[in-house]
């Protein structure tokens, strides 16, 4: 250990982490800039920041406050040592509703304070489209704003008091009046006044720069507020006293839709003095899909308050009448507000990827000018961008003159950095000529403080160091930002990535084939570290079981850079760092559609096993589960089956068998079919049993196959009734065959072993990174299915994760294959088939609640809007709940991920199980759901074709022909 390190381990009694992991997750925020620090602490309080400031001072190493890491102006980036306040100072010390006031840590995140807040009728009033992660000691640090600051104004506006540590160890506590202000302060503002009184521009969303105007004495010498959007560059605050607002009891929300973006822009200002309160603005190029807008291709989003929903209502109609629209709607239901809103929020990733997949990037995130030259300002930031043959998609905070937007700047080559640079001069020139401010609610970081002169001239600047100097004599806290900065093109993130592809074994068709363009996705905005999900979300299940940033979608992410850039992870793919992070990734999919800018980590988990294991020996259950396929095709005969299954009751046996497979000492053994789904069709088939109508290819994914086979044999009595004729793919390649025909060919006993002559579409030697392998089960599938791909026959997959893997995992493993994408095309869920082919077919009437969970890769990957319509049309009632079940195939059954996998389970699957009515169908489509309810709650949950086969046949229970 360094002797730093020493000393800080000695001093502090929360964590200390030096080493490759803790250090590589914080080389980034969410800003284009990269910093390598000695380390980082998690303090535990006040006393571990003093001394963690003693330290450093002493070695002169310099310290970064960090919260939620969401910063775009990299402010939350150092190269000594970085606090992360969010492990230990992150509660909610008190809430007086009386006051209307709170006390909290800096760690705390802003969606806990509303939680409390709420059954008060109060709230906080800025809110970030961030506020699930970002931390309230972030938001003071950079004076962050939100939506809602037309209505409640920025973070500066609710704060009282703070409480601070200065570089030099004085504990402060700042407010109104200069009591508790740094020895000099007073002395400085008095002596610049009439530069203070006329040096700052007058608009709702100047954040650039120190507030050193609220030190004013007409102003109230406000210390608290002065140091709201300081950075971290004064001091370190450790907990602040925050003013709540009172909350309306309803809402509605007025979508007004513009011909155009200048349209919305000019329009924005003169709604104003009709009280709402959001005024926020996007262009159809951040719309997914426009159809649950009204007409136009730019609208604002315009909510309004009031103590009843008529009253809200009658204010958002009054604004629609007032404002010169193309179209409006007027949303007062909360799940469609929150829809919309969630378009919104999300638009800080999704514009980081334009249409045509080029890579969009912050720096120039948040310019602010005054209201009312939004629109002129607009039409001249357009024909900028367009000079220098740059793209950009604004979208942001009408109300308030602020835009966010990301631009397609070149920041891999030199001469794309060089065009950065020279628009970043202009731009800074044309807000300044509108009046405005280079920062309008993120901060100025390193992004844009080298331009301050521009706004505010030498002599203010030069006054912004003096103040700097009071409270930070030794340029410990944060250097290199807001005064003396760095310049704003030095240290860019992607620089340090390799500029050749890198050789890999997926496609990686969104990114142009590069490993290096897929990782670089992964822009910070931690949509992946919020502790609760709501809806049918997924992402990010390790993360909400450990909190810890190494198990959420970004720190991964945030390791894969390293592993590229070579600097701190400097083993490549060897990297046991990289590959701990990456252990506990359930690969549940859920960030391929959750996260704002689709980061696939399930993807890249299997990418890294496959380079990590090259040639080596792997874990014991990469063999066992792995190879699932193999080994329950070689016990599948009924005789094997059923000693296998006596033995796994035995618990000597079972312990040894689960020792040498590598399974959790936890987990029971599934049980094998001792009759597998195939057998019971070849009998069926062969007494003449068959359906007349379109033909339809049910795939028998070896869970269905070998584990439960109840499940298709249910699929084939509801696809039959509804009209269909059923089949199974070839057994074996016959060119020209038949479809389902059943022809077989003797295969010699080493075929048999490898599995040849059934198809399965690799997903086990995906998730454990047997790529090699997973390509050969695939070709030979292909095989297989060549006589189908010539039919107009769909394929039916009854379990989620296998139909995910066939639309994706192959053609993206196969991209040089044309045979891959044609299967894919042709892939559709038990659901999905019967809409497309049976449309005119009424299921049974169930009758029933339902409970349980959507199959974290159908919400990802698949889609479940045609699932919710045929669980309504057979009168199956209430929702399915998301998240992760936590077993996600071989991940809950690997040794040391039980408590994970369990914790997972717990979040929502468990309770919704636990809470449902009696006579509630348990509803669970994947075989690894069903597992885990069974064995963590001794419930059997159903697929959704066993309870209409059940109900068509007037049965309940088991399937009589379970054979199990």
């Amino acid at each position: 250990m360094s002797g730093l390190e020493t000393e800080l381990r000695a001093a502090v009694r929360g964590e200390v982490g030096f080493d490759v992991t803790s250090r590589a997750l914080v080389t980034m925020d969410a800003s284009n800039y990269r910093r390598v620090p000695q380390g980082v602490v998690a303090p535990a309080d006040a006393d571990d920041v003093a001394a963690v400031l003693a330290v450093c001072r002493e070695h002169g190493v310099p310290v970064v406050a960090r919260g939620g890491g969401t910063s775009i102006a990299g402010q939350a980036t150092g190269t000594g040592v970085v606090l992360d306040f969010t492990r230990h100072m992150n509660r909610l010390v008190t809430l007086d509703p009386e006051a209307r006031t709170a006390v909290v840590q800096p760690g705390l995140v802003l969606d806990r304070i509303q939680e409390a807040a709420a059954p008060h009728g109060l709230r906080f009033g800025p809110d970030p489209s961030t506020h699930s992660r970002c931390t309230l000691g972030g938001m003071i640090g950079n004076n962050s704003c939100g939506s809602h600051s037309v209505a409640w104004g920025t973070t500066a506006d609710s704060v009282r008091a703070l409480d601070v540590i200065t570089a030099r160890g004085r504990r402060l506590r700042l407010g109104q009046g200069w009591a508790g202000a740094p020895d000099g302060l007073r002395e400085l503002v008095d002596g610049e006044l009439a530069r203070l009184r006329t040096g700052f521009p007058e608009l709702p969303r100047r954040i650039s720069g120190y507030a050193l105007d609220a030190l004013l004495p007409e102003r109230g010498a406000d210390v608290a507020r002065s140091f709201c959007g300081s950075e971290g560059t004064l001091g370190v605050l450790t907990e602040a006293v925050v003013r709540l607002v009172e909350a309306p009891r309803a809402r509605a929300l007025a979508v007004l839709g513009y011909a155009d973006e200048s349209a919305a822009a000019e329009a924005a200002a003169g709604l104003l003095p009709y009280g709402p309160l959001t005024v926020e603005g996007m262009a159809a190029d951040l719309v997914p899909s426009p159809a649950a807008l009204p007409r136009g291709t730019a609208w604002l989003f315009v909510e309004t308050g009031g103590e009843s929903a008529g009253e809200a209502r009658a204010r958002a109609e009054a604004i629609v009448r007032a404002a010169d629209v193309v179209d409006a709607l007027v949303v007062t239901d909360p799940a469609g507000q929150r829809a919309l809103w969630r378009i919104r929020e999300d638009a800080s990733g999704t514009a980081t990827r334009m249409p045509d997949g080029t890579e969009a990037w912050p720096g120039w995130e948040d310019c602010a000018v005054p209201p009312a030259r939004l629109g002129p300002y607009l039409r001249d930031f357009r024909a900028l961008l367009a000079t220098h043959g740059l793209r950009g998609t604004p979208y942001g905070h009408f109300g308030d003159g602020c835009i966010h937007v990301r631009i397609d700047f070149d920041l891999l080559s030199e001469p794309g950095i060089v065009r950065f640079r020279r628009f970043s001069e202009e731009l800074a020139e044309l807000v300044v000529a509108h009046g405005g401010s280079l920062s309008g609610e993120h901060g100025d970081g390193q992004a844009r403080a080298e331009l301050l002169p521009r706004m505010y001239g030498p002599e203010m600047v030069g006054l912004f160091e003096r103040a700097k100097g009071v409270w930070d004599p030794d340029d410990l806290l944060n250097p290199g930002m807001l005064v003396r900065p760095a310049p704003l093109d030095a240290g860019l993130r992607f620089f340090v990535l390799p500029r050749e592809p890198v050789d890999v074994a997926f496609g990686y068709p969104s990114d142009g084939g590069d490993f290096s363009a897929a990782v670089r996705r992964c822009v910070g905005v931690a949509k992946c570290r919020t502790t609760s999900v709501s809806g049918s979300a997924v992402m990010c299940p390790s993360f909400r079981a450990t909190g810890e940033e190494q198990h959420s979608t970004r720190g991964r992410a945030r390791l894969l850079h390293e592993m590229l850039a070579g600097e701190v992870v400097t083993d490549g793919w060897r990297s046991t760092e990289v590959r701990d992070a990456l252990d506990l990734c359930l690969s549940c999919k859920g960030c391929r559609s959750d996260c704002p800018v689709e980061v696939d980590m399930a993807t890249y988990k299997a990418e890294f096993l496959h380079h990590h294991y090259a040639g080596r020996v792997r874990p014991a259950a990469h063999y066992a589960m792995g190879r699932l396929p193999v080994w329950l095709r070689a016990v599948s005969r009924t005789h094997t089956a059923r000693l296998v299954n006596a033995l796994a009751r035995l618990r000597p046996f079972a312990q040894v068998a689960k020792r040498l497979g590598g399974i959790a000492p936890e987990r029971e053994i599934p049980r094998v079919a001792t009759r597998t789904f195939s057998r019971w069709w070849e009998r069926r088939r062969a007494r003449g049993t068959s359906a007349p109508g379109d033909l339809v290819v049910l795939w028998p994914d070896t869970f269905t196959e070998y584990l439960s086979p109840s499940v298709g044999r249910a699929a084939v009595r509801v696809l039959e009734a509804a009209g269909l004729r059923v089949a199974l793919p070839p057994t074996v390649r016959l060119a020209k065959a038949p479809v389902g025909d059943g022809r077989t060919v003797a295969l010699d006993p080493l075929s048999l072993l490898r599995g040849r002559g059934r198809v399965c579409c690799g997903l086990t030697y995906v998730s454990t990174g047997q790529l090699d392998r997973a390509r050969a089960v695939m070709r030979r599938t292909l095989d297989l299915m060549e006589p189908v791909l010539e039919t107009d026959a769909p394929v039916v997959v009854l379990e989620p994760s296998c139909a995910a893997a066939l639309r994706t995992d192959v053609p993206e493993l196969l991209h040089d294959d044309p045979r891959a994408a044609r299967l894919a095309a042709k892939v559709l869920t038990f659901a999905e088939t019967l809409e497309c082919h049976a449309p005119d077919w009424t299921p049974p009437r169930v009758d029933r609640p339902v409970a349980g969970q959507t199959h974290c890769h159908q919400h990802a990957v698949l889609g479940d809007a045609a699932d919710r319509r045929l669980r309504g049309a057979a009168r199956l009632t209430g929702e399915l709940s998301g998240g992760c079940c936590g077993l996600a195939g071989n991940f809950g059954f690997e040794k040391g991920h039980y408590e994970v996998s369990a914790a997972c389970a717990e979040e929502q699957l468990l309770p919704s199980v636990r809470d449902a009515p009696d006579g509630t169908v348990v509803l669970a489509d994947g075989f690894s759901c069903r597992t885990q309810l069974e064995q963590l709650a001794g419930v059997r949950g159903r697929h959704l074709a066993e309870v209409l086969a059940a109900a068509l046949e007037g049965e309940e229970g088991n399937d009589p022909e379970d054979g199990r």
